[in-house]
């Protein structure tokens, strides 16, 4: 069974800035799209960001455009998330998925083949 593996949350003060990261050990993300998603509490699950492996395509949840950058190193096997100007509305788990397809075909999907288990952001006003 093949687990995604995110790491980088924590705590950080309301304009801070934090890195998500995202690998999947044992498993090749290369050639597949990630999503990375979040839910807060009492919250539907959102679609954040989603960067595919072919044509290059990046797509950003309005609520996060111009502060959040999602991008790749392949060579690490790796996905981030960099989240800037963070505001007290991003606190949430935020996950990693992906359906194994080359390209997003969008921010939130119904289903995904392999998930990571969340790392929790919180942001303090």
């Amino acid at each position: 069974q093949v687990q995604l593996e995110e790491s980088g949350g924590g705590l950080v003060q309301a304009g801070g800035s934090l890195r998500l990261s995202c690998t999947a050990p044992g498993f090749n993300l290369d050639y597949y799209a990630i999503t990375w998603l979040r839910q807060a509490p009492g919250k539907e699950r959102e679609g954040v960001s989603c960067i595919s492996s072919m044509n290059g395509r990046i797509y950003y949840a309005d609520s996060v455009k111009g502060r959040f950058t999602v991008s790749r190193d392949n060579a690490k096997n790796t996905a981030y998330l960099q989240m800037n100007s963070l505001k007290p509305e991003d606190a949430a788990v935020y996950y990693c998925a992906t359906d194994t397809l080359s390209n997003c075909r969008g921010l939130l999907m119904p289903t995904y083949d392999f998930w990571g288990q969340g790392t929790q952001v919180t942001v303090s006003s």
